[in-house]
């Protein structure tokens, strides 16, 4: 049960966000994708909502595809953008039931969405290249999107260590799932030729930064120089961390992230100034401003989503220890 009433304001508010159905929107009325929607399960998870946690599970159960994937987004149960099938969206169901699993020990739980995320990561590793990346994203019409995103191949790094560790649980087999990742590691290290070669390089974006410290991509000395190396670029003093290198707007959940990465590169005192700052992004229900221009002293857009607000649920776990899963994004396999 988490003692500071300001998180336990944060949790209320995404679980009474929750549909009878188990899905999690990004705010009332608001769509569902697959990768906040269990961004928001791991919130729910550390402010001890369990049966809505796996309800949320439930609901991806029963919307997944025949080919393990999800569509891009929903409202409730129903499709409406069935565009496109990202791959990093269908990996993190293996990070967020096994962060379930860290809270929970629920052994049965994993037992029950084991056929679900067997299928997903299936389908993740099929889009694989030979040279370690992971595509993108499946399109509707066009088939495989043959380009890679840092940040999408980064959570995916993480997901398949979390689903590596669900099948030694569930005593399945497991290297399959580590050799991928190996591979993935490699290609995200030392082929960067082959990610964004379709598209404008997605380096100016603070998780392309990042992403790579808080999955575990690189560890020790390279992750605290990595993040030391544009940490003047993208960290705005007293207010967070900026999503775009060169706009005056900061976000609370990159914030988070930030958080985390910082913690997993040994610099906690970062990582308590970054969370410290944050909270004049609080409203008195619980949520979270997802952004803010300073300049304008604007908060925007004006959203307030249940991702944002498990995002700062993971920060808060990861530095002050709130749950058993509070190493998820700060302990990483070798």
């Amino acid at each position: 049960m988490l003692r500071d009433p300001s998180l336990q304001r944060t949790a209320a508010y995404i679980a009474e966000l929750a549909l009878p159905s188990g899905g999690l929107p990004w705010f009332e009325n608001g769509i569902i994708d697959p990768w906040d929607h269990v961004e928001a399960i791991m919130g729910l998870s550390i402010g001890g909502y369990i049966e809505p946690a796996r309800k949320g599970f439930t609901w991806l159960q029963t919307m997944q595809r025949q080919d393990g994937a999800w569509s891009a987004a929903f409202e409730d149960t129903t499709v409406v953008d069935d565009t496109r099938a990202e791959t990093n969206f269908v990996a993190y169901v293996a990070t967020g039931l096994w962060h379930h699993y860290l809270v929970t020990q629920d052994h049965t739980c994993l037992e029950e969405h084991w056929p679900m995320v067997l299928r997903a990561l299936e389908f993740v590793l099929s889009l694989q290249s030979q040279h370690g990346e992971i595509y993108w994203a499946l399109d509707k019409d066009k088939g495989v999107c043959h380009d890679a995103l840092i940040t999408g191949c980064c959570s995916i790094y993480k997901s398949l260590e979390c689903m590596s560790n669900i099948a030694k649980v569930l005593d399945r087999e497991y290297q399959p799932w580590l050799d991928a990742r190996q591979r993935l590691g490699v290609a995200i290290r030392q082929k960067p030729h082959r990610f964004d070669r379709t598209w404008a390089s997605k380096s100016r974006y603070s998780m392309d930064w990042f992403y790579p410290v808080l999955t575990g991509v690189y560890r020790g000395e390279q992750a605290k120089q990595r993040l030391t190396a544009r940490w003047q670029e993208f960290v705005e003093p007293g207010l967070g961390c900026r999503c775009v290198v060169e706009e005056p707007w900061v976000t609370v959940a990159e914030t988070c992230e930030l958080i985390m990465a910082c913690l997993a590169a040994g610099s906690r005192p970062r990582a308590q100034t970054l969370f410290n700052d944050l909270r004049r992004f609080q409203l008195e229900d619980g949520s979270w401003w997802t952004g803010y221009v300073f300049p304008d002293d604007v908060h925007w857009p004006d959203e307030r989503p249940s991702w944002t607000a498990a995002a700062i649920l993971l920060a808060a776990d990861a530095l002050l220890g709130l749950t058993p899963a509070q190493q998820l994004f700060t302990s990483h396999l070798d």
